[in-house]
């Protein structure tokens, strides 16, 4: 069955932003999105994955090697053939054990003929492609560090039962949650590249509209996708040019000073926002097609790459992305 197209999504224009930013330039961080249930978070992550083209993979490999990677992996992924593959897309449930996300021995197979081989996790699984989860604020801390850990390295390195396996994961970090179930520990939240917020559409007709595209999909799901292939296609092909085109833009120290100096304005903890600012910033810019790298740029990412990034204030309880704004039009007028 057809996912439903990435372009028919109604509004949550931010949120859509910021997954295209991250496929463009996956060493961001990852994307954290807070909001009401049901509007659309999963179904964005995966119709983003879905209209990537398949991409080449080592025949059997069970760590989806690139060609370019053959023989790398734990396994001996050496055949000289190589199969398309979709974009991975892997939920991973929030009871899920430290073993099924890392990888562990396989017992079976141990038991059975003796022999140590290692069972790959679902961060195997997830390489090169989405690591979505759904209410991270609800798992445990331990295991949120370590996707963390896995998602800024892009290696996933298990030593334990006389195994000591390393292999590549690279994926891009989905998360998802409703701050009134729980909230994320700030350490924790502050390592994620972007973080957007969603809410319940309150216009008649988003909504309106949100329930005849849906009833258009399920009453036929690849009519559906067809009547926007145009537009998923045309989404496709500025993803391809911008990563690209990311690669061999720089960000000038004008627009360096701007991101110094907005961090300063809203008091954001460490480096990671400027940091954050300059990516996020030169992957729109890359996704835009610009030649160079403007302020503009800047000003469009700088509350998803800050809001999290905040100091409380108890003197200030505007919201985060209020005092953002507030610090885009005293800094840039």
């Amino acid at each position: 069955m057809a996912r439903f197209p990435f372009s028919a999504i109604v509004g949550q224009d931010e949120m859509k932003q910021a997954l295209l930013i991250a496929a463009v330039d996956p060493t961001i961080g990852g994307v954290m999105v807070f909001g009401d249930r049901g509007t659309g978070k999963s179904t964005a992550a995966r119709a983003l994955a879905a209209l990537l083209p398949p991409m080449s993979a080592v025949e059997n490999c069970r760590f989806a090697c690139a060609p370019d990677e053959k023989g790398t992996c734990p396994d001996p992924c050496t055949s000289g053939r190589t199969r398309k593959r979709p974009v991975p897309v892997v939920d991973l449930p929030l009871g899920a054990s430290e073993d099924r996300v890392v990888g562990a021995l396989d017992l079976e197979r141990a038991l059975r003929t003796g022999e140590k081989r290692f069972e790959p996790g679902l961060l195997a699984k997830a390489h090169r492609g989405f690591l979505y989860i759904d209410e991270i604020n609800l798992l445990e801390d331990h295991l949120v560090d370590l996707l963390l850990d896995v998602a800024a390295s892009g290696e996933n390195v298990v030593e334990r039962e006389g195994l000591s396996v390393r292999h590549r994961a690279k994926f891009v970090l989905i998360g998802s949650g409703n701050p009134e179930e729980g909230e994320l520990r700030p350490q924790l939240l502050d390592r994620f590249g972007l973080s957007v917020e969603v809410r319940t559409p309150d216009e008649m007709e988003k909504r309106v509209e949100i329930m005849k595209r849906c009833g258009a999909h399920d009453r036929d799901p690849d009519a559906f996708a067809g009547q926007w292939a145009e537009e998923d296609a045309k989404i496709l092909k500025q993803i391809e040019r911008g990563k690209k085109k990311v690669a061999s833009l720089e960000v000038p120290d004008d627009v360096l000073e701007d991101a110094a100096t907005l961090c300063l304005a809203v008091g954001a903890d460490g480096l990671r926002g400027e940091l954050t600012l300059m990516r996020a910033a030169k992957a729109l810019a890359a996704l835009n097609g610009a030649r160079a790298v403007r302020r503009e740029h800047l000003i469009a990412v700088a509350p998803m790459a800050l809001r999290h990034r905040l100091r409380r204030d108890v003197l200030d309880e505007t919201g985060s992305t209020t005092r953002i704004e507030r610090a885009i039009e005293e800094s840039f007028g």
